[in-house]
């Protein structure tokens, strides 16, 4: 060994020696003064003769006695509590057919997968050292059931051995990588050329969508929980859309409290500047009589009359008027069946929405986009479900249509 690691050596062991007797003189001044102690209220004991690290010791003299073997490192335990994920891994994966997962998660299973692929971007997470990361497909999952199923958090938890915070957590992030992902691809307008035909083929010419709104029952807001209430007495925020002949959204607004009237909703909307500009249809034209009539829209009483929007007729009505009445109004049930499928699929919209009022709005479009992919894939819409869905809607009748007034 070379005379300068000899050095070295010397001096790094006297610093270890060094240090271990200022700790052993530490302990023994501390052990002193707590037998003086003692001794002065009159209490000698075996303990004396201790040394009690809990009063003594600091983060270095800790790290010593781990050194010295006098005290020994405890493995650290995992913190979050075991749940059983078999019911999910083995039993859904598995064994379940396409019936179950339509009658649970609204889709057949080769639909689901097609899902977990569209939003895989959005919601792939690393696994770390302290745990394994959900998987994309039981993220979607547990996120399709809650917004299946009027259950609570904490019972869908159990059903996927997670806890309830994780249920909430999955439900938000899928619903906004629906939202980022999936709403400008699915709710959109497609070809306007089939969807004029399809109204046609019902009765009336020339229309490119049926316009209502409808509410969805919420909890009270925090703030201006007034604001929210509409006219049948229950907080709700408004979801305007806009159909195809099949009853598939093409525009949809949601956010709006419920205390405001449809046609305030529909003037503030992006959809009534593209009408208006006429931008949200080609430029065809029909003549009928000797008016030229665009593409237009039909709305219930609540909408105003518009060059692009056709609404009945009120008051006393003659035979012509009637018959007219009654065109628009048999086009215009689509939106109606297109709002209690809504829910009937997704029955947590019919179960006052437990979310902030900045995630409801996220959370109602995410469904509105599920909607239309269940729709045009096929889905089976089973009938219990519309059964279920109005002994749930029975105590949130929808508001009535006021008729918009002009001055």
């Amino acid at each position: 060994m070379e005379a300068a690691q000899l050095t070295l050596a010397i001096r790094s062991t006297l610093n270890t020696t060094h240090i271990i007797q200022q700790y052993m003189q530490h302990q023994n001044l501390a052990k002193r003064y707590r037998a003086r102690r003692r001794r002065q209220h009159g209490h000698v004991t075996d303990q004396d003769m201790d040394t009690d690290f809990s009063e003594s010791m600091g983060p270095a003299n800790a790290c010593i006695m781990v050194l010295m073997g006098q005290v020994h490192a405890v493995e650290r335990r995992f913190w979050a509590r075991e749940t059983s994920t078999d019911w999910w891994d083995r039993i859904v994966l598995q064994v379940w057919d396409d019936s179950q997962w339509l009658r649970n998660f609204r889709m057949r299973k080769g639909t689901f997968m097609e899902l977990c692929d569209l939003l895989s971007p959005s919601l792939r997470r690393m696994n770390t050292k302290m745990r394994a990361a959900l998987t994309v497909e039981k993220r979607v999952a547990i996120a399709l059931w809650k917004l299946a199923t009027p259950d609570s958090y904490r019972s869908v938890g159990n059903q996927f051995g997670v806890g309830k915070s994780t249920v909430g957590a999955a439900v938000m992030q899928v619903a906004h990588a629906i939202k980022d992902l999936l709403i400008s691809r699915v709710v959109t307008l497609g070809n306007v050329q089939v969807i004029v035909d399809g109204f046609a083929a019902m009765g009336f010419p020339h229309c490119g969508g049926a316009i209502d709104g409808t509410h969805i029952p919420i909890l009270a807001p925090e703030h201006q929980a007034a604001e929210y209430i509409n006219r049948k007495g229950y907080f709700s925020i408004v979801l305007q859309a806009l159909v195809d002949h099949k009853g598939r959204f093409t525009n949809i607004n949601v956010g709006w409290p419920g205390k405001v009237h449809d046609a305030r909703i529909f003037r503030n909307s992006g959809l009534f500047q593209k009408l208006q500009e006429g931008t949200l249809f080609p430029d065809q034209k029909i003549t009928v009589g000797d008016v030229e009539m665009p593409i237009c829209i039909l709305g219930d009483l609540g909408y105003p009359l518009m060059p692009w929007l056709m609404k009945p007729y009120t008051g006393s009505l003659d035979s012509s008027q009637e018959l007219f009445n009654y065109r628009p109004s048999k086009c215009r049930m689509v939106v109606e069946c297109a709002f209690g499928r809504l829910k009937a699929r997704w029955r947590s919209l019919l179960t006052h929405l437990d979310l902030s009022k900045t995630n409801i709005p996220t959370v109602i479009t995410a469904c509105c986009v599920l909607y239309n992919i269940c729709e045009s894939k096929g889905e089976t819409f089973m009938v219990g479900w519309e059964v279920e869905a109005n002994r749930l809607a029975a105590g949130y009748a929808q508001p009535d249509t006021r008729a918009v007034r002009r001055a």
